[in-house]
């Protein structure tokens, strides 16, 4: 008798990550769950306790060891499925920005997602199946004034879904990409962008209603999804306004109250 397919989510201690979680330990998935924070470890009990066999990798997969703790974590075994969650986000004038946060972002969200990625990739296509998702995001389509490094970062995980899942089409793996608006989670505390009107907006999508979205377009192997009504909007304009346009709404989204162009 088979076993149960195997699932990993990388930042899966809160937000999107742990919804996509949940859900896959509904849909009777064993699981790895990874994040840079001791609360990983809370989460895979809480899981547990509804019947799922979960495991907790707290792990800096910005790192090269951190992303070999997650791979020695599964004893062996060929991922069913690989939600690449983990990211994080940076506020502020491009110019006022701590560079080394700058390499942070750059290392999670490019670096790390991308050998995450790439290990499953390899390992789905010599198994012959496999589905990936990738979180990218609606800001990947616009540039991101006050939010530069995170906005290109995104560009870069949007369009980097797309050109593998072309690739891996004969291999019988799907790669789907996950691009929601702003989400009510803790992104906008973690980034320093309280203060901004993005951050203070009560409209932000739903996390649990975005990682169901993102679930179900995973499962049905399809190319993307973009959840919520505002984000289908906004990603339409993104397709007609100019970016100089863009960039100026981005601005008026993101640009902290206290700060001034001089």
């Amino acid at each position: 008798m088979a076993g149960k397919p195997l699932a990993i989510v990388t930042g899966a201690s809160s937000g999107i990550g742990r919804e996509l979680a949940r859900l896959a330990a509904e849909d009777g998935c064993d699981l790895i769950i990874a994040a840079n924070e001791p609360g990983i470890a809370e989460v895979a009990m809480d899981l547990r306790r509804t019947g799922s066999n979960a495991t907790a990798v707290e792990a800096d997969l910005a790192t090269g060891s951190g992303v070999a703790t997650l791979w020695e974590a599964l004893g062996g075994r060929t991922p069913d499925y690989v939600l690449a969650n983990a990211g994080v986000g940076l506020g502020d004038a491009f110019l006022d920005q701590d560079p080394e946060r700058i390499e942070t972002v750059i290392q999670l969200n490019v670096t790390g997602t991308s050998a995450v990625v790439q290990h499953a990739a390899r390992e789905m296509a010599a198994a012959g199946s496999g589905r990936i998702l990738i979180t990218g995001s609606l800001a990947g389509h616009i540039p991101g004034s006050y939010q530069a490094v995170y906005n290109a970062t995104k560009a870069y995980l949007d369009t980097l879904a797309l050109g593998i899942r072309e690739e891996l089409r004969e291999k019988a793996v799907t790669v789907t990409c996950l691009m929601p608006g702003p989400v009510e989670t803790e992104f906008f505390h973690r980034a320093e962008m309280d203060d901004t009107p993005v951050g203070r907006s009560d409209a932000k999508a739903d996390p649990a209603r975005v990682a169901r979205d993102g679930w179900r377009a995973l499962k049905a192997g399809r190319s993307g999804v973009s959840p919520g009504v505002m984000t289908r909007i906004q990603s339409a304009l993104s397709g007609v306004l100019p970016d100089s346009v863009l960039a100026g709404l981005h601005r008026d989204m993101a640009k902290p109250e206290e700060s001034s162009d001089g």
